[in-house]
């Protein structure tokens, strides 16, 4: 019986030998002296079971490690699994203001729960040597100096104050575009407008290819020339020729002050008026007359300065104006560019004054 109980406590105790080596925890100091305020690395390396889960102390930015040593920062490395075997390393910064010689404890880490801790280490801080035999060699501190000008610091803040005025443009048009219930972008027709004196003698060339010489054909004949001339007069003089009779237009163009040929057509329109009412029926000699009269007044009397294109601006009517879906799509973007904008100005006044801060 006692031989059974002491080969149970034998094979309990071997489990617990090998179960503690399978878990190492190690530390190492990139330095044992460092000068005040400088920095050294304290490493942790644990070595464990593949699956196991390691757990480092955590320490704030200025803690203490130890009284007078302080932990600035810590990093971890990505651990590594190599034959089952799993090898982490985590790291300490630390750095002191107070020459000593300081004692560094073991770090503690858990491992599956269970507290391990690593080998003792020591770090000496030191100071620098002061030459106090020449004391000429000690400078005051320096007054405080200007930053140098340097363009690539203002440039993103150009670039940007540039933007903010593009937006702002873009800002105002849209704005207006609303106030006026127009579209974003208006779609202009551009069309080729024929002057007055080329529609009036493209008329009378019409004329010339019809043979007319019955009385009806020659009633015919005068109305279409003397319409052709007063949709001409029409468009050249402005007052409405069409609604007038012979007698009226010639009164209206002389009291415009133009002269040209006014006995000649005021022969054409006589002949007109005899034709077309008193069924007066002209001489072929007489015709011909009259058309190159018509033909003389239109090249005396037209305008050279008429422009030929003519831009036609799109309308919309009340019911398009009320279901215009353009609304909604220009305060959209009425938002988006204030909203832009004015991110805009808080950077750019925001790095304005850190640069002249």
């Amino acid at each position: 019986m006692r031989l059974f109980i002491s080969y149970i406590l034998s094979l309990l105790f071997c489990a617990t030998v090998c179960n503690a080596q399978e878990v190492t925890v190690e530390s190492k100091i990139d330095s044992i002296a460092i000068l005040i305020g400088q920095q050294a690395h304290l490493s942790v390396e644990v070595s464990a079971k593949e699956g196991a889960n390691v757990v480092f102390p955590h320490f704030k930015r200025s803690q203490y490690y130890v009284p007078g040593v302080e932990v600035l920062e810590e990093t971890s490395s990505e651990p590594v699994v190599s034959d089952g075997i799993l090898k982490v390393s985590h790291s300490y910064t630390l750095t002191s203001f107070d020459e000593k010689l300081y004692p560094l404890p073991g770090v503690k880490v858990k491992v599956n729960g269970k507290v391990y801790t690593s080998n003792q280490l020591a770090l000496k801080v030191v100071t620098c040597d002061v030459d106090t035999l020449h004391p000429e060699k000690f400078f005051p501190p320096k007054d405080v100096q200007d930053n140098p000008f340097m363009w690539s610091e203002w440039t993103p803040l150009i670039w940007s104050a540039l933007a903010v005025i593009v937006l702002c443009l873009a800002f105002a048009y849209l704005l207006q575009r609303l106030k006026h219930n127009k579209p974003i972008i208006a779609k202009i027709r551009i069309v080729k407008v024929v002057p007055p004196h080329q529609k009036a003698l493209n008329e009378i060339e019409n004329l010339k290819k019809v043979n007319f010489e019955s009385t009806d054909d020659q009633k015919e004949y005068y109305t279409k020339l003397t319409e052709a001339l007063r949709k001409y007069i029409k468009e050249r003089f402005g007052f409405n020729a069409m609604e007038m009779t012979s007698s009226e237009i010639i009164m209206h163009l002389k009291a415009n002050g133009d002269e040209s040929m006014m006995n000649e057509l005021q022969e054409l329109f006589m002949t007109a008026d005899l034709v077309k009412f008193a069924k007066y029926s002209s001489l072929l000699n007489e015709k011909d007359m009259n058309l190159v009269n018509a033909i003389n007044f239109i090249d005396k009397t037209k305008r050279e300065d008429v422009p030929t294109e003519e831009k036609i601006m799109p309308t919309l009517s009340d019911d398009e104006k009320k279901t215009n879906k353009n609304h909604m799509v220009i305060k959209s973007l009425l938002w988006l560019i204030g909203i832009g904008a004015s991110l805009l100005v808080v950077y750019i006044v925001y790095n304005a004054w850190l640069l002249l801060e």
